[in-house]
């Protein structure tokens, strides 16, 4: 993550200085857009009150505007007064000239270079797309298994969005500067966050569809508890924040003009806590699929499985069966391609309902499976993901300080036990075993709970810094 902020950084500092290169060498010129109606016929009057401040060219007429160029000269304010025929009601203009006699137009908040900028704005968050992205996928084997890899998916999605939105912003107000002012980008861009919330809602509702139907099918075969209705109450979370999104949207603001800012205020800030979550749950999503069809090199000296909950009468239900056969299977196919045997690692310790430790009770399976006594290196104390890894590992290395390590797992527990295995100081891939259809949505909800609830201090200021950024960009633009 701080390589890639320093990247960000670098790409910063180049983007000034590029924005100044193009304000100086393509973007030095200026014009004022006066909206006057093509009705109006007669001599154009120009009427600038401080000439030595502002000087304008000859005015050009187009559809439904008047555009004049004009050229500065001291620093300072004054007003220029655009007029049709004998008509006293026409356009004015309140211009200040700054340093490097950057002109700046107070009634639509045009300045001169102010493509430039835009231009410098859409290329860093293109970029800022395309470095999370090639991070994303430069992280491979047990690199892949970091939160890091959660925000590249998930936040190089909505930089390229917002990318694209401003890069439209921009080459409409190149183009058509009397129509798509700066007041118009600048709402455009501190709306960043509501406009990607729109354009992904329709995606947004079939997803919550989709999970609430797979909760239901779930909470029908293991019963109407609890932590089985998780899913559901994402989907209503989800559905409730598009749909107040869609409130905001349809809502009038009325009111003076710092009233209809604090609305828009806390539509953008409101939506920028959805898209932070919407982002993360897509990052965990693609990071936990990616991990879990990922497929190792066949060179692995250890296959650590992991247990859970089984039957009092010591048999594997079908969710630790499913690992230990995926297990089995790595196995086997490494031994036909290369001939090398791993020692498989059972870890678990015995719960509150259970006649046996996990890890003996796979290590029984096994066993019926015919695989040889000295392949078997049991672990039997552990309670959770992370001592699994931690007790594990302090086996395989007493075996083989070099040992090459997998870890077998729920499809939908592959990336969080990558995680741990690495806070464990464990070098190891993950392999995912099937899961049923209507269990892995549900199950792959907890796990980002379980991931987010470890980091939710980091997560916390990282989620302030946004609000309070797209908050004051509101306010201010």
């Amino acid at each position: 993550m701080r390589k890639a902020a320093k990247q960000i950084l670098w790409c910063i500092a180049g983007l000034i200085v590029l924005c100044v290169v193009l304000r100086f060498a393509f973007f030095n010129d200026f014009s004022i857009y006066s909206y006057i109606p093509s009705s109006k016929q007669g001599e154009i009057k120009v009427t600038v009150e401080k000439p030595e401040v502002i000087h304008a060219g000859e005015p050009v007429r187009g559809e439904g505007f008047i555009r004049t160029p004009v050229y500065p000269g001291e620093t300072g304010t004054t007003v220029l007064d655009v007029t049709v025929g004998e008509s006293k009601d026409g356009s004015m203009h309140i211009l200040r000239v700054g340093r490097f006699h950057t002109v700046y137009d107070k009634n639509n908040d045009n300045f001169t270079g102010d493509t430039s900028l835009l231009i410098g704005v859409t290329l860093f968050w293109l970029f800022v797309s395309a470095i999370m992205l090639w991070h994303f996928f430069q992280a491979k084997g047990t690199a892949f298994y970091d939160y890091s890899t959660i925000y590249y998916a998930g936040f190089s999605l909505f930089a390229l969005v917002t990318g694209l939105t401003i890069m439209v912003n921009t080459i409409s107000h190149a183009f058509h500067p009397e129509r798509y002012n700066m007041m118009t980008v600048y709402s455009s861009i501190s709306g960043a966050s509501t406009w990607f919330m729109k354009l992904t809602a329709p995606v947004m509702i079939v997803f919550a569809i989709v999970l609430a139907v797979s909760n239901i099918v779930l909470m029908r075969h293991e019963g109407w508890q609890p932590g089985n209705a998780l899913g559901l109450l994402v989907s209503i979370v989800i559905i409730l924040g598009e749909a107040l999104e869609l409130y905001f949207m349809m809502r009038f603001s009325s009111g003076s003009e710092w009233e209809i800012r604090l609305e828009r205020t806390l539509e953008n800030t409101y939506a920028t806590l959805f898209i932070y979550c919407q982002c993360m749950l897509t990052g965990a999503v693609i990071c936990g699929i990616k991990a879990a069809k990922h497929t190792p090199d066949l060179d692995k000296d250890f296959i650590i499985i992991h247990g859970c909950w089984f039957r009092k009468d010591g048999t594997l239900p079908p969710l630790l069966r499913d690992r230990v056969e995926k297990a089995l299977s790595f196995w086997k196919t490494q031994k036909e391609t290369t001939g090398k045997e791993a020692i498989f690692v059972p870890s678990g310790g015995q719960g509150k309902d259970e006649p046996m430790p996990e890890g003996e009770a796979i290590r029984q399976y096994l066993q019926s499976q015919e695989v040889p006594e000295d392949l078997i290196l049991t672990e039997f104390r552990s309670k959770n993901t992370f001592e699994n890894m931690s007790f594990s590992k302090k086996l395989i290395r007493e075996k083989n300080p070099e040992g090459k390590v997998i870890f077998a797992t729920s499809s939908y527990h592959v990336f969080r036990s990558g995680i741990w295995a690495k806070r464990a100081g464990l070098t190891a891939e993950g392999i995912g075993s099937r899961t049923r259809w209507w269990f892995w949505p549900n199950a792959f909800i907890r796990e980002t709970a379980g991931l987010l609830h470890k980091r939710w201090k980091q997560e916390l200021f990282f989620l302030l810094v946004l609000l309070l950024f797209f908050g004051l960009l509101s306010m201010i633009l």
